[in-house]
């Protein structure tokens, strides 16, 4: 009987086992997820368990909705929502409450009775110990989940510091205190989370990064209403709220009336705009397409990190200037750690107001080279981020 070659047995022992995994969802579900296209760091995380051969079967959880709220979100959600196979398995967690309770005690049942629910549903897909990765904190410190495998809780957010949530605070103090005592595995895209939980257990800093498949190829043409904006055009792409230094964005356009200030992105507040939207030289857009972003991004001359800097700001890993990066262009950003160490096209300043004096020589680099630019396309892949962790789960 012939042996297999050297190569063939090497590379059957290092292969990694598939393993069953559960996923859940902090406050979203996979609809709202494949609705945005799938764009936000837990998404991609799930779209690689998805389609990972580490990956044998895998359950994905929503987060809690009530019974009333998923009713009237049915038609729209159905339209979106994956076929299930043999492989991916979806659950949707309902009750009869719209919100969580504020007082710790009544939190953590909420949760423990969360994970019954998702344990039900993986007994009924037969999961064999699975891998438990959620982004909920208040799932990583309050549930058991002793009959999972390991557990790992990924951390985009400081939720501790999100002003959104703030009558929550009391309880993801408490979550972040019971999680790093657990011994749990944390995956956080900043240094700033993993000190702020202290983690006993294994930890691991995984920033956010790229889909190669979006960011290369030839350059697309800009969408009609950007092509009629002239230049030089300065973009920010993101969530048009508080944590943007709106203030210093006006003294920005205001101290340089030739460069254009483009904003793009949801927004929840017109008001919080208005004073910097009056000027004529600050455009306001709302949420486009993935298409459409990577389009106006590789037609831009500058790109803007405009946040303030606040708890939240400085535990951020922000997505977009990894974006900006792998559109080719400068980026203005204020001085926050997360955001150091990202190379020479990277121009920091210690307030927005501060942007207008590093414009001219952000400009004077212009578009990076197409080789440059793909290196750091392919180096940042989201692939080799949800990879390491994959193995820190599996220690």
């Amino acid at each position: 009987m012939s042996m297999p070659s050297t190569d063939h047995a090497a590379s059957s022992r290092t292969a990694p086992a598939a393993r069953d995994y559960v996923f859940t969802f902090s406050y979203e579900s996979l609809a709202d997820a494949r609705r945005r296209g799938m764009m936000r760091p837990p998404d991609r995380l799930v779209s690689t368990l998805m389609t990972s051969p580490e990956v044998n079967r895998l359950l994905i959880a929503d987060a809690y909705r009530a019974w009333g709220t998923a009713w009237r979100r049915e038609p729209f959600d159905f339209l979106v929502r994956p076929r299930q196979t043999q492989k991916v398995r979806h659950v949707r967690p309902l009750r009869s409450e719209r919100a969580d309770p504020e007082d710790v005690a009544a939190i953590e049942q909420v949760y423990v009775n969360y994970e019954g629910t998702i344990r039900d549903a993986a007994d009924r897909a037969h999961l064999d110990e699975p891998r438990f990765i959620t982004a909920n904190p208040l799932v990583a410190g309050f549930c058991d989940l002793s009959w999972a495998g390991p557990a790992l809780y990924y951390g985009r957010d400081d939720w501790l510091s999100s002003p959104a949530r703030r009558q929550y605070w009391p309880a993801y103090r408490e979550a972040y205190a019971r999680l790093a005592r657990s011994g749990r595995a944390v995956a956080a895209v900043s240094q700033e989370i993993i000190d702020r939980i202290e983690p006993e257990g294994p930890h691991l800093v995984v920033p956010n990064g790229i889909e190669p498949e979006e960011w290369l190829g030839d350059q697309p043409a800009p969408p009609e209403w950007f092509a009629r904006i002239p230049g030089p055009r300065a973009v920010y792409v993101g969530t048009l709220d508080s944590r943007l230094d709106i203030d210093g964005l006006y003294d920005l356009a205001t101290r340089r009336p030739d460069l254009q200030l483009v904003l793009l992105g949801p927004i929840p507040d017109k008001t919080f705009l208005e004073r910097a939207a009056a000027l004529a030289n600050v455009h306001v857009h709302g949420s486009v397409n993935r298409r459409h972003v990577v389009a106006v991004l590789r037609n831009a001359e500058l790109t803007l990190l405009s946040h303030q800097r606040t708890a939240l700001t400085k535990a951020m890993s922000p997505l977009k200037v990894y974006e900006y990066l792998a559109a080719g262009r400068p980026v203005l950003a204020t001085d926050l750690r997360p955001v150091r160490g990202l190379g020479p096209r990277v121009h920091l300043a210690p307030t927005v107001s501060d942007f207008a004096d590093l414009v001219d020589v952000a400009l004077s680099q212009g578009v990076q080279d197409e080789a440059e630019r793909v290196a750091f396309v392919e180096d940042n892949a989201w692939a080799a981020r949800h990879r390491s962790i994959l193995t820190l789960v599996n220690g």
